[in-house]
């Protein structure tokens, strides 16, 4: 398979990036200086788009590759993926479910005990000499508190898991109530967010999601309310989130994504209540290598003509 052209979108994990290289033809999008004349000599040699939660093929480049046959996401979403113009197209779409899901469950977790416990700011407590001069003050527990998933999928489910270890009291939203649930349903974010104390966002991003979280459910969830969001950065109204943080209309947020990364609204860097985190929900060696073999796989059973191992479309 060495003679097939596959486009890297951006750069997103070396093994990946190395196999890539040693199986096909691979071409970095991200060292094209020249894109246009890029495509308009190389477009019609690649079949295959490598992508990721940051970018991968849109409408455009799929536009611009007319022997496109398979879009590989190294990641689970596939918001940065024209489903519709593959679908009309009749290119096929993988994405790495299930691999990922434990370590992003584990980081909701961590991040709402690092926003209740104060667990950054005690840190830099301790490293400034201050602790010499009296004990920090008292943070808030984790266990017991009410607990609000929106997207109760795997992620979401897995999330809840974990909280239930606390004693927390588990709600959900999501489109439609899930049945076999045990869990206590909400028909709309802003009543889930009125009956818990942390509202984790964990559903998928699209255009019915975007802004999912906007100043209604922000001031349902309150002054002492926090919202961690593992998702997507547009899944939150991003400004409204900022003033409510920075008029503390909001108790705290734990942010592992932005809208606009890996740009960070500099307003959030003084507050205390909030932790910031560089999106890495599934960046752990041992899960960006299943990720990454996950990938290679489908690409190799797509141009073996094997079923694919996770397909989307």
């Amino acid at each position: 398979m060495e003679s097939i052209g596959v486009l890297m979108a951006c750069p997103m994990n070396p093994y990946l990036e190395t196999e890539l290289s040693r199986r096909f033809t691979l071409y970095r999008f991200w060292e094209v200086t020249d894109k246009p004349l890029f495509l308009s000599n190389t477009g019609p040699s690649i079949r295959a788009v490598v992508g990721n939660a940051f970018a991968s093929a849109d409408a455009s480049l799929i536009d611009a590759l007319p022997s496109l046959e398979i879009v590989a996401s190294f990641s689970v979403g596939l918001d940065k993926i024209d489903l519709d113009k593959c679908r009309e197209k009749g290119i096929r779409v993988t994405n790495t479910p299930d691999v990922l899901t434990d370590d992003v469950a584990d980081l909701a977790i961590g991040l709402c005990l690092a926003v209740l416990r104060r667990i950054c700011e005690s840190d830099r407590y301790v490293r400034s000499g201050a602790w010499k001069r009296g004990d920090y003050r008292l943070t808030t527990k984790f266990t017991g508190k009410t607990v609000g998933i929106i997207g109760l999928g795997r992620i979401g489910t897995a999330i809840a898991r974990r909280a239930e270890a606390f004693d927390c009291p588990i709600s959900y939203y999501s489109r439609t109530q899930k049945p076999d649930s045990k869990y206590k349903y909400y028909p709309s974010v802003v009543e889930l967010a009125s009956n818990c104390y942390i509202l984790i966002v964990a559903c998928p991003l699209n255009k019915d999601t975007h802004h999912i979280i906007n100043r209604e459910v922000i001031d349902a969830l309150g002054s002492k309310g926090v919202l961690i969001n593992i998702g997507r950065g547009p899944l939150v109204d991003e400004p409204e989130l900022v003033k409510a943080l920075v008029e503390g209309r909001l108790g705290g947020a734990g942010l592992d994504v932005f809208e606009k990364e890996p740009e960070v609204p500099e307003e959030l860097f003084p507050l205390e209540n909030v932790v910031l985190l560089p999106h890495v929900g599934s960046d752990t060696i041992e899960t960006c290598t299943a990720m990454a073999d996950l990938v290679l796989g489908n690409l190799e059973a797509h141009f073996l003509n094997k079923p694919l191992l996770t397909p989307v479309v």
